[in-house]
């Protein structure tokens, strides 16, 4: 297999996670046990699986001036990660991010962006230049936890080089409707999707409304993350359901992000949209099985023999 780049923009995190006995509010004081720091963050997640799916991986974003952005950045480096275009800035914090988990395995997260909404133009232009000096052939992922104007002047630079580019709208009222015609692929979940189309997505078919409707914005491929663990998939040929595989939860926090940087991955490696979204629902349902989020990422041989598995389930939906 051709060693292909990955070039991740967007957040990178310390992370602060810990387990809960009891659903948050339920208590004003909670108990906690378990608690872990890790490298987290949207943009760091996407760079780990490009590294661990065997590909040259890019990190781009910002860390504070401060000892929280070795906690963000040395297990990167350590996975053979490039993050020369990581920038700091000057007395700012890293991002946080504060994690707790309850008995449901469904994740809270308090996150304080810092660093991550620092950008000045050195740093935009750092971001730019990796674009433009990646070896081809990449695949460009952003999330919307940095600013929307650092997110644009990165697509447009891959746009002069034809490198695709697959984005997580997190935060959906970052994302510049203009921005839309740019992309390969968008991974929204549901709650994102109804932000960026302003109305409520209640069924399958709402979902496969919204796919519709953000295809029309000129996204060629949708996948849009179902709560279940499955997805919804618009790449012009109908909306398909791809159910979630069996896996039992004990940790959701970082499988959105896995969803995205597999399917990435999967179409980076040429892989048609029905099969890379297969891939994507395969990977993020076994990081939901592992407590924390880079811990949790399956390598590409546990992925693999599920697939097949998941495009036969695969079903048209009218919408």
């Amino acid at each position: 297999m051709q060693q292909s780049t990955l070039l991740s923009l967007g957040s990178i995190n310390a992370d602060f996670q810990v387990r809960i006995d009891q659903a948050p509010g339920s208590t004003e004081t909670l108990l906690a046990h378990e608690f872990r720091r890790f490298a987290g963050g949207k943009a760091s997640n996407t760079a780990w699986l490009g590294a661990l799916f065997d590909h040259e991986s890019w990190l781009l974003g910002r860390v504070g001036d401060d000892d929280l952005a070795e906690q963000a950045l040395a297990p990167l480096r350590e996975a053979g990660i490039d993050v020369s275009a990581v920038t700091r800035a000057a007395g700012q914090h890293t991002g946080v991010s504060m994690i707790t988990v309850p008995p449901d395995a469904k994740k809270h997260i308090v996150l304080a962006t810092n660093a991550n909404d620092d950008w000045d133009e050195e740093a935009a232009l750092a971001v730019v230049k990796a674009v433009e000096q990646a070896r081809l052939p990449a695949c460009l992922v952003a999330d919307c936890e940095v600013p929307a104007w650092v997110v644009q002047r990165a697509v447009e630079a891959a746009s002069r080089r034809s490198i695709p580019v697959v984005l997580d709208p997190s935060f959906p009222d970052r994302v510049e409707p203009n921005l839309l015609g740019g992309l390969l692929a968008i991974t929204p979940n549901e709650s994102e999707a109804e932000g960026l189309l302003g109305r409520a997505i209640d069924s399958l078919d709402d979902a496969a409304q919204a796919a519709h409707e953000l295809r029309q914005a000129g996204v060629r491929i949708v996948c849009l993350k179902l709560s279940d663990g499955g997805c919804l998939l618009d790449a012009g040929k109908g909306a398909m359901h791809i159910p979630a595989g069996e896996a039992e939860p004990v940790d959701t926090t970082g499988a959105g992000d896995c969803f995205t940087g597999v399917l990435a991955i999967a179409l980076l490696e040429g892989r048609e949209p029905i099969e890379a979204a297969a891939w994507a629902v395969a990977a993020s349902n076994a990081a939901v099985t592992t407590y924390g989020s880079k811990p949790a990422y399956p390598t590409r041989d546990a992925v693999a023999p599920v697939v097949d598995g998941l495009m036969r389930k695969a079903r048209r939906v009218d919408g």
